[in-house]
This record gives structure tokens, C-alpha cells and sequence, in this order.
């Protein structure tokens, strides 16, 4: 008996250690992990191309090592199917590319004083090979990806819920995205060429879809998978085909801001060529650049043919892309010209030296298209407030980027100005800024109407102005001290600033927050300290009286008034005791015209006459007469909130109903 147990047990024992599968529970996220990643997100190629690469007998890292050995073994195998090559070859090619990228040959080192010239040379020729080598297996890549998702036996529509159908799209725009980058970098071009050789490859460059570029010199040409803004709360993008890119082009030397200086009369100043150069066109732009066949007959043209095309597509304008007979939407990145444009301009910076007077470059209002000039969509208008700049619309920016809709029918421009300035002449300084930036836009153009101006705070303040028709002449002389002034209200240059007309261009308003009947906050013990460090503009102020001294009417007396009653700094006219809020406090926009008005409340209260944003109380922000009010919990930054947002979005989306563009 004890001989039959002992037996079996060896017998057990025996079994069990010939057991090859065992069982057992893991985390979920290591099968997704080992499911979806790739030599993209780690050091290890998918688990699929591993697979594969299994019926070879090869190990995985001799094969990265030498991918063009291991692809010729792959197609030596009846039994791998084409999807299973042409996959996994996509992914060798680029694992390799990336090593190279890597590696110190393939890095430009700085020049060591050390080395002999040979050294040098010999330095220098290691680099040129390895790039070169790099630049051939993106090319790889990208061919084998391509011939994977449009040759293959399955149409890319069979295989919508593959993982691996993602994977060697993320393949192929990353292997595009490098090959341009790595070539741009190699060459440093000042303008984007007509053509890439890579090897036997040639790679044509197809500008139709982004006619902007075409021969256009640039400044940062960069891939924006790598790109991260930490100022911004989200990075907009559409998923899709193509290799996101950001095109940085130079600054216009018309707009040199060190040899601006402070114009009394913009509307009349003759600008050199014509047009301000405040108003600057867009210098951050998105591509998106795809790359085709020019002969994909068969999956041995797509592979061995050298002619491919490179096309550029402007992202704003094409959402979509024809390859192989069949549209397919296009990747984009919409954040990072934005993100790059703040980072590198850092306004908000800027915005606090100018109130302090020590900016005077950007003594005038400047005004931003943060995107390229489009005849087809309307025109919202941002108007920061005090002591800020265009950063103060970034979370509203990046999701009218964000909304389809709104990204469709709208383009933003961001005025920025100096809120040292005294309302009404920063009110005069941006209404011929924009005058003179619809004045660039052809009468038929659908850009050429309808616009939405959106101001908070101060700003609010000037978009109301903006669109109201009034004439303050006579109640502004009654209020200077000298009344001997009373016989020069007749000039044009004291008229231009107190006659207010509209521009006829908006048809909607929206104000966040605005003091519209001025704040006590500006006359609180602390603020009132400030108000005597903030000063008017030195630019200004010479300006003002360079042009006094060549008026053929003396009005020297007019100086006496500045700092006091009606001409006072920006900071000071926001006082509800100040004569600029007596003056326009009543001001309405023109009969007929939609205004809408969000207003913060940071207290618990829904009085009105307790609610206040901890700047500007409820009855200072309300207007009548308004199409719709909003009133958030939240304190004066409320531009800033989900909620305001939100409400923004309804609105413009209203606007585009109320216009026949969008049903919801």
C-alpha cells in the first residue's frame, strides 16, 4: 500500500514539473498594455510584430538591429499573411530609426578644440552616415505603413476596431513627422523645398492645400507630438491621417515693435505700404502633411518605386484628405501655435510692464490673427482687461479650437493694449485698429460682417463703447476745469476721440464682468496707492504734445488737464466717482444691436445689491436691454471658468443659428 501512494505522488510530481502553461490572474492594465503598446511607448516593439517575428527562430533584438535582414526572412514564410509583413516591417524600420535618432553618431556634438581636423572630418562624415541611415528606414517605414493600410487584401474600413490598425497609423504619422523634422534639421532651409531625396526616394512637396507655404521662408519648422504647454488646461487635436506639424514663419520687419511710436491720428497716418503694422498676421500656423505613392498599383510600387508625394494640408481649412480613392479625416494639432505664440511673446509680462510705463513699444494696441486670414468665417474679437493681456482668454481660445462648430465658422483676433491709457483714448486707438483691420477684408467676404466683440472688465467697457453711437463733446467740455476750452471742441483730434460711432462690422457683444457704472474697488486705500505709481504713457504724452505745439490752434491748456477730471490713467477711470464713468456710464449700444452680459457673483447672496465679484458689484456689470445675463458663482476672472465658457460657447452658437450657419 505505502509503495502504490509513494508511486503516485512521484507520479504526480513527475507530471507537474512537465507542466508548460500555468494560469493566473493579472492587473488589466498590463493586457491593455501588452495589447496596444509599441516601440512608440517603450523600449520593445508590439506584441503583435514579436509574434511574428517568432516564426523567423530570430530573437526580437537582432532583428530591430537588422531590420532589412529579417523583413527579406518574413517574406520567405507562405504561411505570415500580408497585414502580419507589412506590419511588422513598418515597425522594425522605425524602431531602428528611433535608435539611430538616439544614438551620439546621429547627434551634432559641439566641436571639440581638442580634435584635429581629421578628427573633425571623421566626426562629421559618422554623422552625415547615420543620418542618412535614419532618414532610410522613415522611408521604410512609412512605405511599408503605408502598403499595411490601403494594399492589403483587407480595406482599412474592415479592420475600424484593430488595434493594430492604430498602431501602424501612429507608425506611419511618426515616421513622416521624423523623416521632415530630421531632413529640416539636417539642411536648415529657409523655406520649405520642392523636394526630399532620401536615398533612391524622392519625396515631392505638394503645396495645393496650403498655398501659404509655398515657397514661404520659415522659421521653426517642428513636429508637435513632443510639445507640451503647461499654461494651457488642454492640448486641442483631431485624430486622424497625417503627421501633425507647427510652421513658425519670420516676423515681418514692418513690425520691428522698437520702431513704433505713439500715433494722435491713426485714421489718417499714412503707414509705409500702406497698412499698420500693429495688425500682424498670422506667424504660427498648423500643418498637417501626409505622404502618398505617386504609383500604388500593387504593394511592390508602394515599396520600391522611389516617387512618393509630400502633401501639406492647411488643417483649418481641410478636415479631411483623399487617399487611395477614399476621404479620411485629418490629423491636427489646433493648441500648439497658440501655445507657442504665448509662450514665446509672453504678453502678460509685457501687459504689467506697460501699465507701469515701462513697455513703450507696446504703447499702442496691436491686434493678433491667431490664424491664418480666412474670408469665409466671422470674426470674434477678445478685448482683455486691465493689467492683463491676450493670456486672459486662453481657456476660451483653446475651446472654440476645440468646438467643430465653432472652429468651422469662426476666426479669433486678440487685441492687446496698454490699459495705462485713458479709456477713451485706448477706446479711439483700437476702434481705427480694427477699422483698419476689416479694411483688409474684401467687401464680399462673409468675414466682412456679423462679428462678435467679447470683452471682460475693462475690456467689456471698450466693447460697448465700440459699438455705441453717441457724441460726448459737449458734456466732456462742461466738464474740464477750463473752461476757455470750450471754443476748441470743434477739433478734429478731440472730436475723433469724443464722437463715438460704431463699428458697423459686429452685430453682437458679449461683456464678462465689465464696471460698467465703474467699481469702488479702484478707490479702495491699496488701489488708490497704485493709481499714483500707474502713469499715463511717456509715448503718449509726447506724442500728445508734439502734435499740440504743430496744431494751428494753441492748446496748451489742454495739458493742464491731464491726470485730472476726464484725462486721467486707465486704473483711474474704472472709479465710480471718476468723470469718465459720469460720462459713459448711461451709454448703450445701437438700437438693435444683441449684447449679452456674464456676471460673476462670489458671494452666497442672490440680492442684487449684495452680488458682487469681489471687483465689481452686480449693478455695475448689469445693462438693460441685453439678450440674455448669466450670472456664475465665481470671482472678477471669470472668463477663466468651465461655466463662462460654456455660456460663451451657447452664445456664439446662437449667433450662427440667429445667421442660418449651424441648426442645433
Amino acid at each position: 500500500m505505502n509503495k502504490i501512494v509513494i508511486a503516485a505522488l512521484l507520479s504526480t510530481t513527475l507530471l507537474s514539473g512537465c507542466q508548460v502553461v500555468s494560469v493566473k490572474n493579472q492587473a488589466l492594465k498590463v493586457s491593455i498594455a501588452n495589447e496596444r503598446d509599441s516601440i512608440l511607448s517603450r523600449k520593445k516593439l508590439s506584441e503583435a510584430s514579436l509574434n511574428v517575428l517568432s516564426m523567423t527562430g530570430r530573437e526580437a533584438n537582432i532583428c530591430a538591429e537588422k531590420p532589412e535582414e529579417c523583413v527579406s526572412a518574413l517574406k520567405q514564410i507562405p504561411q505570415i499573411q500580408d497585414e502580419q509583413l507589412l506590419s511588422t516591417a513598418s515597425e522594425l524600420y522605425l524602431a531602428k530609426a528611433i535608435e539611430l535618432e538616439n544614438s551620439s553618431s546621429c547627434k551634432i556634438s559641439i566641436l571639440n578644440s581638442k580634435r584635429s581636423e581629421e578628427q573633425q572630418k571623421i566626426h562629421q562624415a559618422n554623422y552625415e552616415q547615420c543620418l542618412d541611415q535614419q532618414l532610410h528606414m522613415l522611408d521604410q517605414s512609412i512605405r511599408y505603413s503605408y502598403a499595411y493600410m490601403f494594399k492589403t487584401k483587407r480595406a482599412p474600413q474592415d479592420r475600424l476596431f484593430d488595434n493594430r490598425q492604430v498602431q501602424i497609423r501612429d507608425f506611419y504619422n511618426q515616421a513622416i513627422a521624423k523623416l521632415v523634422s530630421s531632413y529640416a534639421l539636417r539642411y536648415k532651409h529657409d523655406e520649405l523645398q520642392q523636394q526630399i531625396r532620401v536615398g533612391n526616394s524622392i519625396y515631392d512637396i505638394d503645396f495645393e492645400y496650403y498655398p501659404q507655404l509655398k515657397q514661404q521662408k520659415i522659421q521653426q519648422l517642428m513636429s508637435t507630438y513632443n510639445l507640451n504647454f503647461s499654461g494651457l488646461r488642454s492640448v486641442t487635436r483631431r485624430d486622424g491621417f497625417g503627421s501633425e506639424f507647427l510652421v513658425v514663419l519670420p516676423e515681418n520687419p514692418n513690425d520691428d515693435l522698437s520702431k513704433s511710436k505713439y500715433i494722435i491720428d491713426p485714421l489718417k497716418y499714412d503707414y509705409p505700404a500702406g497698412k499698420n503694422p500693429n495688425i500682424h498676421q498670422a506667424r504660427y500656423l498648423a500643418a498637417t502633411i501626409t505622404a502618398e505613392p505617386h504609383s500604388a498599383n500593387s504593394i511592390e510600387d508602394i515599396l520600391n518605386r522611389p516617387h512618393f508625394k509630400l502633401k501639406a494640408y492647411d488643417p483649418y481649412k481641410y478636415e479631411s484628405a483623399q487617399i487611395a480613392q477614399k476621404n479620411y479625416p485629418l490629423a491636427a494639432n489646433f493648441s500648439a501655435p497658440y501655445g507657442l505664440w504665448l509662450a514665446q511673446n509672453n504678453l502678460g509680462k509685457s501687459a504689467y510692464l506697460s501699465l507701469i510705463d515701462r513697455e513703450e513699444r507696446l504703447s499702442m494696441p496691436h491686434l493678433y490673427l491667431l490664424e491664418p486670414y480666412n474670408p469665409n468665417k466671422k470674426v470674434i474679437v477678445l478685448i482683455h482687461g486691465l493689467a492683463s493681456s491676450p493670456e486672459a482668454w486662453i481657456r476660451l481660445t483653446n475651446d472654440i479650437m476645440g468646438d467643430p462648430v465653432l472652429r468651422e465658422n469662426f476666426q479669433v483676433w486678440q487685441v492687446f493694449y496698454s490699459t495705462n491709457m485713458p479709456i477713451l483714448e485706448s477706446r479711439f486707438q483700437i476702434y481705427a485698429l480694427l477699422q483698419q483691420g476689416f479694411k483688409q477684408v474684401s467687401p464680399s467676404a462673409a468675414a466682412k460682417k456679423d462679428a462678435v466683440v467679447i470683452g471682460h472688465s475693462m475690456g467689456g467697457i471698450l466693447a460697448r463703447l465700440l459699438v455705441s453711437d453717441t457724441d460726448l463733446t459737449q458734456p466732456a467740455m462742461q466738464m474740464l476745469k477750463n473752461r476757455r476750452l470750450e471754443r476748441f471742441k470743434s477739433d478734429p483730434l478731440l472730436q475723433a476721440r469724443l464722437r463715438l460711432k460704431p463699428i458697423t462690422n459686429f452685430n453682437r457683444a458679449i461683456f464678462l464682468a465689465a464696471p460698467h457704472k465703474g467699481t469702488e474697488f479702484a478707490d479702495r486705500w491699496f488701489t488708490l496707492a497704485a493709481r499714483k505709481v500707474i502713469r499715463l504713457p511717456t509715448a503718449f504724452l509726447s506724442a500728445f504734445a508734439d502734435t499740440l505745439q504743430q496744431h494751428e490752434v494753441d492748446l496748451k491748456n489742454l495739458t493742464k488737464e491731464i491726470g485730472h477730471g476726464v484725462i486721467q490713467n486707465g486704473p483711474s477711470d474704472l472709479s465710480k466717482n471718476s468723470k469718465f464713468t459720469e460720462l459713459t456710464e448711461d451709454i448703450l449700444p445701437v438700437k438693435g444691436f444683441k449684447y449679452h452680459s456674464i456676471i460673476g457673483n462670489n458671494t452666497d447672496s442672490t440680492e442684487h445689491l449684495l452680488m458682487n465679484d469681489d471687483v465689481v458689484h452686480y449693478n455695475s456689470a448689469h445693462l438693460d436691454g441685453a439678450v440674455s445675463e448669466k450670472i456664475i458663482k465665481g470671482g472678477h476672472s471669470i472668463q477663466e471658468t468651465p461655466e463662462a465658457v460654456l455660456e460663451l460657447r451657447r452664445i456664439l452658437r446662437l449667433h450662427l443659428q440667429d445667421l442660418g450657419l449651424y441648426k442645433p
